[in-house]
């Protein structure tokens, strides 16, 4: 009798410890492989986008992890016949995940990957100490009329000539407190606000001046409404022109080497030179280095076309950018999924 309550003893204790012990096992592992999977999903279509090739993303739309656990106790004694006396157990653990993935396609991927970003973000992105001007040149296509490099597949155009000058000015003035930025409610609804403070001292009253002039503001006002668009129908607004996520893409991979040896980066890389639009050297956002075989420590590495891309763990700053990078695709509109949309739930034994 001692040894059927200590075994039905253990057994209840097992079964009631399956739940909570899983909690922090399942969390920070499942974290874990979905976030590598991100980063190197991110990678392969930043290459794929490269290469003119098709960008695919695959969300993992939900994580079920079942568990079950089963256990039978066998106990027998026999006096009369010969005193003999058996004792027995089976028991069974399962593990049983069912991960769910949902690809970005049709409408969905319109809305993700094709339609500019809100500039609500673009914003507060700067609001949190991200450099003005590096959000300004990723994020933005043109400001007030004046454009910023153009990068369409293998071909590039140069921004004009006072982009760089802007967003220069733009962090210096907002560095110096001489920006803020107010969401304001009207009879029409919310909307993005611009003000310039009172100057600090006499260099940063000559960079709001001078960033006015550039924008062509009305110099006596210093609130001015925030548009989307290319150009501004007044003196009083700051059109801004927002890049979707598939610019913001091909402006990053434009910076990816390809190997010396890759005949289709050649083409590409020749192409680009003589296209007559691109006169200077393609900004590096991300370095992403490349070789014959699997590297042995990096941020992240991918496989394709027969060579392995990664980037240095040690490269702090194109770490720095491909997680803004990752970022960036958190502002985008997923939306709710359609119910035509394919969903693939893959059951894991």
């Amino acid at each position: 009798m001692i040894v059927i309550v200590a075994l039905a003893a253990a057994h209840l204790a097992g079964c009631s410890a399956v739940g909570p012990t899983t909690i922090d096992r399942d969390r920070f592992d499942y974290v874990s492989a979905i976030s590598e999977s991100w980063k190197r999903q991110t990678l392969l279509n930043l290459l794929k986008t490269r290469y003119l090739d098709a960008p695919v993303f695959m969300d993992v739309a939900s994580v079920i992890n079942q568990y079950a656990l089963e256990s039978e106790i066998e106990l027998g004694f026999s006096w009369n016949g010969g005193q003999t006396q058996s004792i027995g157990g089976r028991g069974m653990y399962t593990d049983r995940p069912t991960i769910t993935y949902s690809p970005l396609m049709g409408e969905k991927f319109a809305r993700s990957m094709v339609k500019p970003l809100p500039l609500a973000p673009i914003m507060l992105l700067i609001q949190s100490e991200y450099p003005a001007d590096t959000i300004l040149r990723i994020c933005t296509q043109s400001i007030n009329g004046i454009d910023n490099t153009r990068y369409r597949s293998v071909v590039v155009r140069d921004a004009d000539p006072d982009f760089d000058e802007l967003v220069d000015l733009f962090r210096r003035v907002y560095e110096a407190d001489g920006i803020a930025m107010r969401s304001r409610k009207t009879e029409t609804g919310a909307h993005l606000t611009v003000i310039f403070r009172p100057p600090v001292d006499a260099a940063a009253e000559a960079d709001i001046r001078h960033l006015k002039k550039l924008l062509t503001l009305d110099p006596q006002i210093n609130e001015f409404k925030v548009v989307n668009g290319k150009f501004a129908l007044s003196n009083e607004e700051i059109a801004f022109l927002s890049r979707s996520m598939i610019q913001i893409m091909t402006t990053f991979a434009s910076g990816i080497e390809t190997p010396p040896a890759d005949a289709a980066g050649i083409h590409m890389h020749a192409y680009q030179q003589h296209s007559g639009l691109h006169t200077k050297p393609s900004r590096i956002w991300i370095r992403v280095q490349n070789g014959a075989s699997e590297p042995e420590a990096a941020f992240v590495a991918v496989p394709y076309r027969d060579r392995w891309f990664w980037i240095d763990d040690r490269d702090i700053d194109s770490k720095a950018m491909f997680n803004f990078l990752m970022i960036l695709f958190s502002f985008t509109e997923r939306g709710r999924q359609e119910a035509e949309a394919p969903v693939i739930t893959v059951p894991t034994n």
